[in-house]
């Protein structure tokens, strides 16, 4: 399983205007196919007057690609659109095109870049994030030792999720899993093995990782 990977972060868009043809560039975090789908249908409802409304979506887990031209010549919408996807790997994502036609005919390699540029201003409209792998760990302490561990783990690319304080105190957090054998390592260094880090689960959190 991939520690890794790259989606967006909220409902976007993004538009231009090539030679009178007004492209709307829509892109929308999806984890399945029906997600995706619903998201197209709306895009088409609020758009039953464009001429066209083009999509490209990629989900991660089940690795499904779909595109569409609807209705453009063949290869000049959709295939660019997941082009995009593609090249800049980013997954859980669908993108919808919109096209009201100006009346000027782009010809095969206009449509092709106009499509591109659509879905790239939506993407960057969403903000682009990376998703990691993650260890949700807790560790119970003194409150002297507190202040040590909890900037331990900040130092060693966790976030601290929850603090319970009770007769000890109770620390949550995720940190990369990639990076909690280090932190184990050094947690066990600073407290002379005293303190024990429990893993509860992993998961995906957004992290600064790019």
């Amino acid at each position: 399983m991939n520690k890794s990977y790259k989606t967006v972060k909220l409902n976007s868009s993004g538009e231009f205007v090539e030679k009178r043809s007004r492209f709307i560039g829509y892109a929308k975090p999806v984890k399945t196919e029906q997600e995706a789908q619903e998201f197209i249908s709306k895009i088409k409802k609020e758009h039953w007057d464009a001429r066209h409304n083009c999509y490209a979506y990629i989900l991660r887990e089940s690795g499904v690609k779909r595109y569409s031209d609807d209705g453009e010549p063949q290869g000049t919408a959709g295939v660019p659109m997941l082009d995009v996807l593609e090249k800049n790997e980013i997954v859980d994502v669908c993108v919808v095109v919109t096209r009201y036609f100006g009346g000027v005919l782009l010809g095969t390699g206009g449509l092709v870049r106009a499509y591109s540029k659509a879905a790239k201003l939506g993407l960057e409209a969403s903000e682009i994030i990376t998703m990691t792998m993650c260890s949700e760990c807790t560790l119970s302490c003194s409150y002297n030792q507190y202040g040590k561990l909890n900037t331990l783990i900040i130092n060693n690319g966790g976030v601290v999720d929850d603090t319970v304080y009770e007769d000890n105190v109770k620390l949550v957090f995720h940190i990369p899993s990639d990076k909690i054998d280090a932190l184990k390592k050094n947690t066990a260094d600073a407290t002379a093995g005293e303190i024990e880090i429990e893993i509860i689960d992993e998961k995906y959190y957004e992290t600064d990782e790019k």
